[in-house]
C-alpha cells in the first residue's frame, strides 16, 4: 500500500467519525509494532494537509520486558520530526514475575492503557490515538461474540469521563493486509512483539478462525465489518456520510 492510499483511507474514518478538532494534542501509542507505526507515518502526514490544524506526540510505555530495543523507533521519530517519550514500568516484571499471571492480557492492557492516559495528560494532550485496524475491528466483534454472547466491537471514538481524554482510532478503515504492505515497502522499523504470550491468546485464535472463514467464504471479513459499522452499537458515534 502506498502511502497516498494510506492517508485516504484515514482521513475518511478522520472525517467520517470526526476524530479530530481544531487545536487537537493527540497522543499516537506506540508499541513499536506495525499497527502503531503506521499509525504514526498516517497522522504525521496528515497533519501537512488536514484543514484542522493538529499536532501529535509519540509515546511508548515500556513494559521492561527484557531484549526490547526502541532505538530504531526513536531513529523515526526524530526522522519525521515527532516529539517521542518513553514511560519506562514494571508491568513485565508485575505480570509474569511477581504475579505469575496464566493469563495476563486482560491486566497488561488495562496497566498499559492507565500509564499512556497518564502520560498523556501529563504532556497536555487531550487525545489518544491507538493503531487498531479495520481486522481488530472484526475480531474484537468475534472475540465478544463467542466469549461473551454480545456483538459489541470498539468505537473509533471514545470519551473518557474519568480523564477527560477522548481515544481515537483512525486506522480503522485500513486492512491488516495493506499495513503489513505500507511496511515492507517503506522498510518501517517493526519491533518484535517480546510479550512471552504473544501468539497463544483468544484474540490470536480469533485472528486464525477469521482467516479461516474468509478462505471459505470469501469476502465474508469484509461482510462482518460492514455489519459492525451499520449495527447502532451503543457508544459508537453517528459516521456522517
Amino acid at each position: 500500500m502506498k502511502l497516498q492510499r494510506l492517508l485516504s483511507l484515514t482521513r475518511q474514518a478522520v472525517d467520517a467519525y470526526q476524530l479530530i478538532d481544531d487545536g487537537d494534542h493527540i497522543a499516537v501509542g506506540i508499541s513499536g509494532g506495525k499497527d502503531s507505526l503506521t499509525l504514526l507515518y498516517a497522522l504525521k502526514n496528515l497533519m501537512n494537509f488536514y484543514p484542522r490544524p493538529f499536532k501529535i506526540h509519540g509515546i511508548t510505555v515500556d513494559l521492561g520486558l527484557e531484549g526490547f530495543d526502541l532505538t530504531p523507533v526513536k531513529m523515526l521519530c526524530q526522522q519525521l520530526d515527532v516529539p517521542y517519550t518513553v514511560i519506562s514500568t514494571d508491568i513485565g516484571k508485575i505480570l509474569f514475575d511477581i504475579r505469575k499471571e496464566p493469563n495476563p492480557c486482560s491486566l497488561c492492557a488495562k496497566l498499559r492503557k492507565g500509564a499512556l492516559n497518564q502520560a498523556a495528560l501529563d504532556l497536555g494532550c487531550n487525545k489518544v490515538a491507538y493503531g487498531h485496524h479495520k481486522n481488530d475491528t472484526v475480531e474484537t466483534m468475534l472475540l465478544s461474540l463467542i466469549y461473551e454472547g454480545r456483538f459489541y466491537s470498539f468505537s473509533p471514538k471514545t470519551y473518557l469521563d474519568r480523564t477527560g481524554l477522548t481515544l481515537i482510532r483512525p486506522l480503522i478503515y485500513v486492512d491488516e493486509a495493506d499495513i503489513t504492505g505500507f511496511c515492507n515497502k517503506y522498510q518501517v522499523p517493526v519491533r518484535e512483539n517480546p510479550c512471552p504470550v504473544d501468539g497463544y491468546t483468544k484474540r490470536e485464535y480469533v485472528k486464525n478462525l477469521t482467516k479461516m472463514l474468509e478462505k471459505d467464504n470469501p469476502g465474508v471479513k469484509e461482510r462482518m465489518f460492514h455489519a459492525v459499522l451499520n449495527a447502532d452499537i451503543p457508544g459508537w458515534p453517528q459516521a456522517r456520510r
